[in-house]
């Protein structure tokens, strides 16, 4: 039997994002879910492809990255990249971050900003792995010079960064620390293109929430000192 200070825990961290998940799939089933099924069925016919002897380089005409490309075409292919796996890494793990992750986004942040999010977070790792390969090795933040050839595509940059907003949105704070801290050691252990990539998914995230904290607090702030209807200043009315 789990013990109570367990559940109480479990409830407080994933309660509210399991109850809205759970009341969506009871409510509207697989409806709930057709850009996350959508980007599913692409990144399938993205693997298909790319795995004939045909298919490949189409696919890495409209959705491989190299830090050694030019900039303009680079971010022409960057929405793409996001559902072309890695060749060097199993198809199934792709589809699984994208129907969990970009799942239980879609459903506790609607499509739009779902997908706002995962190319940000996407771009935030391309951006970077230029930044890092002109910091050279010797930076703690920098790269090798061999990175500029590396193939970078994959959505887990992107599963990455929705998975710390909507942990935050949703009052999961220990469970978006731990992905930090996951994130984090990676890096320590595999010190690689992929990893720091997905460091720089989570700055670019948490820079959103930064921003979106503050204009609610001054948001606040205004609603505070405005003269409410029916008074001359900030001083709340006379009542009798």
């Amino acid at each position: 039997m789990i013990p109570a200070p367990v559940r109480a825990f479990a409830r407080r961290e994933w309660g509210p994002l399991f109850g809205a998940v759970r009341t969506a799939l009871v409510t509207r089933g697989w409806r709930a879910i057709p850009m996350t099924l959508a980007a599913v069925c692409l990144t399938s016919v993205f693997q298909i492809v790319q795995n004939q002897d045909w298919g490949y380089q189409p696919v890495q005409d409209i959705g491989s990255v190299r830090a050694e490309d030019p900039l303009f075409p680079a971010l022409l292919r960057t929405p793409l990249s996001l559902f072309v796996p890695a060749l060097d890494l199993p198809v199934w793990g792709a589809l699984a971050q994208i129907l969990l992750v970009f799942g239980i986004a879609e459903i506790c942040l609607g499509r739009a900003r779902t997908l706002l999010l995962a190319y940000a977070a996407t771009l935030a790792g391309t951006l970077y792995a230029r930044v890092g390969i002109a910091l050279g090795p010797d930076s703690p933040l920098g790269l090798p010079a061999t990175d500029a050839q590396v193939v970078d595509t994959g959505p887990s940059a992107a599963v990455v960064g929705l998975a710390v907003y909507v942990c935050w949105h949703y009052g999961a704070r220990w469970t978006g620390a731990l992905v930090v801290v996951a994130m984090v050691v990676e890096v320590m252990i595999k010190n690689n293109l992929a990893g720091k990539e997905h460091l720089a998914a989570i700055a670019a995230v948490l820079l959103v929430l930064g921003l979106q904290e503050w204009r609610r607090r001054r948001r606040g702030q205004r609603e505070g000192v405005e003269p409410r209807p029916g008074t001359r200043s900030w001083k709340p009315p006379i009542r009798s």
